[in-house]
């Protein structure tokens, strides 16, 4: 039976990118893996799994998939000359086969270190720093302090018990990695009983528990950027939790929470705040004082201000972390109705209303609208 062409298997055109060689690779490698299928439908997967393994194995190396395109199955045919061999064509198979199935079935992830045991980069750490408003604006330098591990003061970094010394891995022979065979297939994982260090410790010191580090606390300094926002986060590469093995530790992540303002809400870079104003400034205009982060601002109401008129002050927003130019302030009229009005106070309204009847609609255009259209509505 011939064989399918490569690129068929994989479902990629010819002129595909490593990168969407191997995504498709991931996704039929995990569909047909054996430890997916079981049963009747064990067999079929078991086949498919090795077509697409052997698409893979070609279309993944650069002068494989050369010899594959100019001369087609032949050029890559162990038996003739140029072929992938027999050791070589399996060891790189091995390999890239350990690379993308090593997080799906519990392989390590980090690369080799001495001694070809395998090395973990340490988790991620995260932070919640509260700001304020003005903080977030205008940046600052903070202190936090965050986890730290030092070397364990009574075994000295070895994590064996004083007058003890780690042993050797049995299982992986101290290269902190076994093989798993099935068939002509091999997979290399983490040594489930070394955890991938290569070492065992019988006795483990009492003071740390066998990880040879003691968990402390450390003071960081922090640099806010000026304009950050509510959700950001700072990236402080380096200061998460140590790798295993010597490998690199992971990094800390700062998240940002602003702080609920009394006056001013955020959006974006645009800032927005209430300014409630009696109704006589309202009817009568005048210039009223409003806050901005950068002190005080005047506005000139017209006469007639409605409730709901926005008035908007260009460059007293903020400027954010990625922008050029500040927002803007946008003050969002208020009209306050009075309350515990006097007798005497009552009186002057109702006065007042009825001298503003007499002037027909044109005191209150609004309403003579209004009122037009609910005529109709019932009409």
């Amino acid at each position: 039976m011939s064989k399918r062409d490569f690129y068929e298997v994989l479902g990629v055109p010819k002129n595909a990118s490593e990168d969407e060689i191997k995504k498709a690779y991931r996704k039929l490698a995990m569909k047909y893996h054996p430890d997916r299928n079981q049963g009747d439908a064990a067999k079929g997967a078991e086949e498919k799994f090795k077509e697409v393994k052997e698409a893979y194995e070609i279309l993944c190396d650069a002068q494989k998939r050369a010899a594959y395109d100019q001369y087609g199955h032949a050029g890559v045919d162990p038996s003739m000359r140029g072929g992938m061999g027999g050791a070589e064509g399996f060891g790189g198979f091995a390999e890239a086969f350990g690379d993308i199935f090593g997080d799906m079935f519990g392989g390590a992830a980090g690369g080799r270190g001495r001694g070809g045991r395998q090395v973990y980069r340490g988790n991620d750490l995260s932070y919640a720093m509260e700001v304020t408003l003005e903080e977030a604006a205008n940046g600052k330098d903070a202190q936090i302090r965050i986890p730290s591990w030092d070397e364990c003061d009574t075994c000295h970094g070895s994590g064996a018990k004083p007058g003890t010394s780690p042993k050797t891995c049995g299982t992986c022979q101290g290269s902190g990695v076994v093989q798993m065979r099935q068939g002509f297939f091999a997979v290399q994982q983490s040594c489930p009983h070394c955890r991938g260090t290569g070492k065992i410790i019988p006795e483990p010191c009492t003071a740390c528990h066998g990880q040879g580090k003691i968990k402390s606390q450390k003071t960081l300094e922090v640099k806010i950027p000026a304009g950050i926002d509510d959700g950001m986060r700072i990236r402080s590469t380096g200061n998460g939790e140590p790798g295993t093995n010597g490998g690199p530790p992971g990094d800390l992540y700062i998240e940002i929470r602003v702080k609920k303002h009394e006056i001013f809400e955020r959006d974006g870079d645009d800032l927005h705040c209430e300014v409630p104003i009696s109704f006589v400034t309202a009817a009568l205009g005048g210039e009223i004082e409003v806050p901005t982060l950068s002190g005080k601002a005047a506005i000139d109401l017209p006469e007639g201000t409605q409730a709901g008129k926005q008035f908007r002050l260009r460059g007293k927003g903020i400027k954010g972390v990625r922008g050029s130019y500040p927002g803007d302030l946008y003050c969002h009229i208020v009209v306050e109705t009075p309350v515990k009005l006097t007798e005497y106070q009552r009186k002057l309204l109702k006065d007042f209303d009825e001298s503003l009847k007499k002037g027909g609609s044109k005191h209150s255009p609004s309403t003579e609208t209004w009122t037009d259209k609910i005529k109709n509505l019932f009409s």
